[in-house]
């Protein structure tokens, strides 16, 4: 309902797990899986039934209350505080819808192969779809509002409470379409996009990769290219590369029609640069993700292709084949983390940080808001969906004992924690920009990592924490703005026409032969390991907001160790504020601007720093 996007979705790892992994991990019973209860029952819920009702029923009386009102009565004697009660019934409404569609998918991304829960996640989309049409005319209208009448207005208090969701929405104002229009795009969306992308998560969740002998699905087949048997690596990346040949037609088909949706709907609107409705949807300019981007790629030498020239000389090689690229070494401990070990370390990371954290972050596991095993039909990677203000958020997860678990665990909550803390703002207001958004999650990171090192004794084992650690930066920051330049480069050359599956190939060698560097050989059948990839098919252009989150936690990082005292009060409140303020207002109190040239090369530092100790340890 509102124009944010509301999930916070990990971006996908590659986990590995060891026989010795499986013995410890591998009983899903022992792993905690959520209790969606506390949305509904379940999908044959009469509740589920009764909400679905109310929501038509409500939609169509708020068009009939206020469609074509919104000028004339905002102008009028008491015209905010009327506006006011308009938007508020506009929220609860939202609130509503927000409940209906996180459970739908949330059952969904716990088994999307089951054609029961994929009907029930397709007819409860479709009757949100429909029951939202009624509500399409509210923002384009509050848009049309003259500037001094919204202003006069908001100064009402009741409706100055909505300043910042308001002002968001008057953003969007050069961006929006005639009334049919918006509303055919939005009912087409069912037919179109979205049906796309569910066709993608079907596809993906029931591909099988044949690895000695068995048929394995996606999630452990990627966790195999972190397993420490090197045969096993090189056997699980031909395994992908051989299915995702086999149906490469399938995922070039969906990756050029959303390709094409997206530049129909940009080219109508009148952004200038393909990823600009992403930047706006961000609250971020483009010049500031431009040079983002710009010290990123100027880095690679520095960072990622130093880093892996490292990390081949650790295995006695000039070059490691793709799918050694994130092996584990082989100096790092072996075994298992138990989910208990897991959990404390985390806890007791987020608790040296701030009891309050760690007080919200508890829940999740108390609660069983956390679904943790790996299971046949479950998405791949990680998540926290916030859902409602009214209910609470819910962390996917598909752990498997490494130490990049409990990172993923750390990230994930701190998303988590953010949620929680912004929900107060209610529904308009509560989502955070995705550049935001990444902040709560890698400063978990960031802080159960320090933690973890500090306690760390052992000088092979220090090495490995601190190359896992660079590790996972170069995933977050490299590798995903090398992302976001071969995005660039296939919606500029969709506009020409239709991309092979092998044009599609070219485009993703090229981009990754520049980031990874020299020391990583790229073999046969690479070439199509684009297609497993979420973010491009669902959120288009989001994953900036990974290296935008974790250069900014560097920054902000440092400021927290040299902050006297008050740090961890002014991060919360800075988490707590949800959407309703800008990334540069709420980096303010911390001497950070995004804007100035030196904070992404300082951010970046952070991470060349890191390398420089693992080399000082030869």
């Amino acid at each position: 309902m509102t124009s944010r996007s509301s999930s916070a979705l990990r971006k996908s790892t590659s986990p590995r797990k060891t026989s010795a992994r499986k013995a410890a991990v591998s009983r899903a019973d022992r792993l905690p899986e959520w209790n969606l209860a506390d949305l509904y029952s379940g999908i044959g819920a009469p509740e589920v039934t009764r909400d679905l009702d109310t929501l038509d029923r409500e939609c169509a009386a708020f068009e009939n209350d206020y469609k074509g009102k919104l000028a004339g009565r905002t102008a009028g004697e008491g015209g905010g505080l009327w506006l006011a009660e308009a938007v508020k019934r506009y929220e609860a409404i939202d609130d509503l819808a927000g409940r209906l569609s996180s459970f739908a998918g949330l059952v969904h991304a716990g088994d999307s192969v089951d054609p029961v829960i994929s009907k029930f996640y397709g007819d409860v989309s479709e009757r949100l779809t429909n029951a939202s049409v009624h509500l399409l005319f509210f923002t384009l209208e509050l848009n049309r509002i003259d500037d001094a009448v919204i202003e006069t207005a908001m100064r009402t208090a009741e409706l100055g409470h909505y300043r910042p969701w308001i002002e968001d929405q008057r953003k969007e104002k050069p961006y929006q379409l005639e009334d049919r229009i918006e509303q055919l795009f939005h009912e087409k969306s069912q037919s179109g996009y979205a049906a796309w992308n569910r066709l993608f998560d079907q596809t993906i969740s029931s591909l099988r990769f044949k690895v000695a002998g068995k048929d394995l699905a996606i999630e452990p087949t990627l966790s195999l290219l972190q397993d420490r048997d090197g045969a096993k690596r090189k056997t699980a990346a031909e395994a992908l590369a051989k299915t995702f040949k086999a149906n490469e037609r399938t995922f070039a088909l969906i990756t050029n029609t959303l390709a094409k949706d997206k530049e129909i709907s940009d080219r109508w609107r009148g952004f200038e640069d393909v990823a600009d409705s992403r930047h706006l949807n961000n609250r971020v300019e483009r010049e500031v993700v431009d040079a983002l981007v710009s010290a990123v790629r100027a880095a690679y030498p520095k960072l990622s292709h130093r880093y892996y020239r490292l990390k081949a000389g650790w295995f006695k090689k000039k070059k490691l084949p793709h799918w050694d690229r994130n092996a584990p070494l082989p100096f790092a401990a072996t075994g298992a983390i138990a989910w208990g070990d897991a959990r404390n370390m985390v806890l007791s990371a987020y608790r040296g940080f701030s009891p309050e954290m760690a007080g919200i972050a508890e829940r999740f596991f108390t609660d069983r808001w956390i679904d943790a095993p790996v299971r046949p039909g479950k998405a791949p990677g990680a998540f926290s969906h916030p859902t409602t203000p009214s209910a609470h958020p819910y962390v996917l997860m598909n752990y498997q004992g490494r130490p990049r678990d409990v990172m993923t665990l750390a990230h994930e909550l701190g998303h988590g924690v953010h949620q929680v803390l912004a929900a107060k703002n209610g529904a308009l207001m509560a989502p955070t920009p995705l550049t935001l958004a990444e902040t709560a999650s890698v400063f978990g990171e960031m802080l159960t990592f320090r933690r973890l090192l500090g306690e760390t004794k052992n000088v092979k084992q220090r090495q490995a924490l601190l190359a896992g650690k660079v590790e996972d930066m170069i995933n977050t920051v490299v590798r995903q703005i090398a992302f976001y330049t071969f995005e660039r480069a296939v919606h500029t050359e969709r506009k020409n026409g239709e991309l092979t599956a092998k044009r599609i190939g070219e485009l993703w060698l090229g981009v990754q032969g520049e980031s990874l560097g020299p020391a990583i050989e790229i073999r046969a059948g690479y070439e199509n390991f684009w297609m497993y990839i979420p973010h491009f098919i669902h959120s288009p252009f989001y994953v900036y907001a990974y290296a935008f989150g974790d250069c900014l936690v560097n920054s902000l990082y440092g400021a927290y160790e040299k902050a006297q005292s008050g740090f961890a009060e002014r991060y919360l409140a800075m988490l707590s504020a949800g959407g309703t303020k800008h990334y540069s207002e709420l980096l303010k109190p911390f001497g950070l601007d995004a804007k100035d040239p030196k904070f992404w090369g300082d951010g970046l530092s952070v991470i060349s720093g890191m390398i420089d100790e693992l080399e000082a340890m030869g």
